[in-house]
């Protein structure tokens, strides 16, 4: 069952300006063939500055592809690192990798592994990808995948669409779309045991005014307590934030807002949240609001619990931010929106001044060789270059469709 993402109180008054005088550069047009196509997720960075992302389709399967971009010479050149088949190793990765404590990359795919029945032949996966462990001697040195977990759609859940994360311990925790007790979706842990993983599931979505249907990964703070968002359900029905924390031998689950789908904070929480260095955290709403357009909210800690705090709401014409923000170490924040802000999407700062946010269009998508949808997280590397990812246009057109099949692109200060 594949779940494609692309059209999903404090006031604190802000003023918005136009966008921004910066250096728009496209690093990759995807071609749609073993480059991959349609870019949903955000990129990682390593310390040489190299970008690792994931296509949705693509590849020498057409189910997919983790690649690298690495700059040599005067250009970025694309690898791709590995391309889901859509049997036992996956199929459809629409979360970012991330680099694990071993420094390899791991991630998720929404489809196969062969369990279950999700459609394509499985219901998701975790996977681990390490470098050749020979010296690749031809352009295309593929990596080497290993699945920690097959998802089978049941009690266990399915569809994981987010990225993981990692504790101290190297323990993973992530969400998945659906499954669990109520098929509402579900919080899971993968704990590492004699050379193999084992699956545990810490919460399961959809019971009472519970939150349901997680898009989102989920964030831990230095306690050990896990913070995430659903994209629907709640009191109000239009999702929640949600915290778990251990309790006994369990994990106790304590609503922090409820979405109404109403008013200037609009709904539908699909992007999940980032903590500031003061404990804060930071999330979107990606649909409604006073513009129609999502918007950015904060909570504080207050005491023995959270202060909602609404940041900014979002200019009209579509959808907001679907996946998380990413803050400078100045505390700036920035992130992308599919539509709101221009018919193809754009790209955004949020700045705080004098108690006020101060919003910053950087990028307006054209939909044409720039880009268009952006549908994807940033990252921010030394020098304050952010990096990102629209699922389509380009110079390039993906088969009969007659649209872009995606870029990366950079933008400068």
């Amino acid at each position: 069952m594949t779940v494609l993402l692309i059209a999903m109180v404090f006031l604190t008054f802000g003023i918005g300006h136009p966008a921004q005088a910066q250096t728009f550069t496209v690093l990759h047009s995807f071609a749609g063939g073993l480059d991959g196509t349609n870019p949903l997720a955000g990129l990682a960075i390593d310390r040489s500055g190299n970008l690792y992302g994931t296509t949705v389709r693509g590849g020498a399967g057409q189910n997919g592809v983790v690649f690298k971009l690495a700059y040599k010479g005067s250009s970025w050149i694309l690898t791709p690192l590995y391309s889901f088949a859509a049997g036992s190793d996956g199929a459809s990765p629409y979360a970012a990798v991330i680099f694990g404590p071993n420094g390899t990359l791991y991630g998720t795919t929404a489809d196969g592994g062969a369990r279950g029945d999700c459609g394509a032949d499985g219901c998701g996966t975790v996977f681990n990808l390490t470098p050749s462990a020979t010296v690749c001697k031809t352009a295309l040195c593929p990596w080497t995948e290993t699945v920690l977990y097959r998802f089978d759609g049941g009690s266990d859940g399915g569809v994981p669409s987010s990225p993981v994360i990692f504790d101290q311990a190297g323990n993973i925790y992530g969400t998945t779309y659906v499954g669990g007790s109520s098929n509402s979706g579900t919080v899971f842990k993968l704990a590492p045991s004699n050379g193999d993983w084992t699956e545990s599931v810490l919460h399961n979505f959809g019971g009472g005014n519970d939150g349901t249907y997680p898009t989102a990964g989920v964030v831990l703070d230095h306690a050990g307590n896990i913070f995430g968002a659903t994209y629907e359900g709640g009191s109000g029905v239009y999702g929640t934030l949600f915290e778990l924390t251990p309790s006994g031998s369990g994990w106790t689950e304590n609503i922090l807002y409820n979405f109404q789908g109403q008013g200037p904070v609009g709904c539908c929480p699909a992007a999940g949240l980032i903590f500031d260095s003061a404990g804060n955290l930071y999330g979107a709403a990606s649909a409604g609001g006073r513009n129609v357009g999502g918007s950015i909210f904060e909570l504080t800690p207050a005491g023995e619990g959270w202060t909602f705090n609404l940041v900014y709401s979002l200019p009209g014409g579509g959808t907001g931010p679907e996946q998380p923000l990413v803050m400078d170490s100045s505390g700036n924040l920035y992130g992308t929106a599919n539509q709101s802000g221009g018919a193809y999407g754009s790209v955004f700062k949020l700045t705080q001044s004098n108690g006020n946010w101060i919003y910053t269009r950087l990028q307006d998508f054209t939909g044409g060789t720039d880009g268009g949808n952006p549908l994807s997280s940033l990252v921010i590397d030394a020098n304050g270059n952010l990096y990102g990812t629209t699922v389509y246009g380009g110079s390039l057109t993906c088969g009969d469709e007659g649209i872009g099949c995606g870029v990366v692109f950079e933008i400068s200060p």
